[in-house]
Parts: structure tokens; C-alpha cells; sequence
């Protein structure tokens, strides 16, 4: 089962990067949302599938068994999903009010502060 987590990982970090590289800010923010769903997705197959055995210590025991499944990545990945889902809010705020300003969803025509004619770089000092 392992294989087949890692397999959709990597597909996952894939779409992510490709999203990322696009000049649309709509297609960033959803790679940002992918890309964050892969690291849990790769965080959450770290801490092995093991649906039989519960990550519980049986009474008597100080430690878990070797077959449970390790409970750290799975609050970690509960903490991950609300930081990036309030990041996600922040980038949707952030890319409406950019859209509302500048008429335009191109990152390539956002460049409001640099002028048209751009001056040649000093030739000496």
C-alpha cells in the first residue's frame, strides 16, 4: 500500500511544481494547495498504514508494538492542514484584491511599479 501512496506523492509534487511554474496567480495558488497536500500525504505514508493495529500502548507495556502505526506524523498533519488552509485563505484574499486592482490574472502584467522603457544598465563607472 506503501508503493501506491508514494506513487500518488510523486504525481502530486508533479502537478504541484508544474501549477507553480505557470504565470496565472489562480494556477500558483492551487499548486501551493497541492503541493501542501503532497508533503501530508508523504508525512502521513512516513508514519505507516497499519489499519489493524491501533497506535495504542496495550497495558503493562511502556512502548508500542513494531506493527502500529506511529501517531506524531498524523498530529503533525492535523496541525499542517489548518496552517494551509489559512495560508490558502490568505492567498485567495490576496490574489482577489490583486485581481480587483490590476484587471488581470497574469503575473507578467502585474509589474505596475517597473516602467515601460526600461533604461540600458551603466556601461562604466
Amino acid at each position: 500500500m506503501e508503493a501506491v501512496f508514494a506513487v500518488v506523492v510523486g504525481i502530486f509534487f508533479t502537478a504541484a511544481i508544474y501549477l507553480m511554474l505557470s504565470r496565472f496567480s489562480i494556477r500558483i495558488m492551487l499548486g501551493i494547495a497541492i503541493l501542501g497536500n503532497a508533503v501530508n500525504l508523504l508525512l502521513f505514508t512516513a508514519g505507516r498504514i497499519t489499519p489493524e493495529v491501533p497506535p495504542i500502548i496495550r497495558k503493562g507495556a511502556s512502548t508500542l508494538d513494531n506493527a502500529a502505526a506511529n501517531p506524531l506524523p498524523q498530529a503533525l498533519i492535523l496541525t499542517a492542514i489548518v496552517i494551509s488552509f489559512s495560508f490558502l485563505a490568505f492567498l485567495l484574499v490576496l490574489t482577489y484584491r490583486a485581481y480587483q486592482d490590476l484587471k488581470t490574472d497574469d503575473t507578467g502584467d502585474m509589474l505596475v511599479a517597473e516602467p515601460d522603457e526600461r533604461p540600458l544598465p551603466p556601461l562604466g563607472y
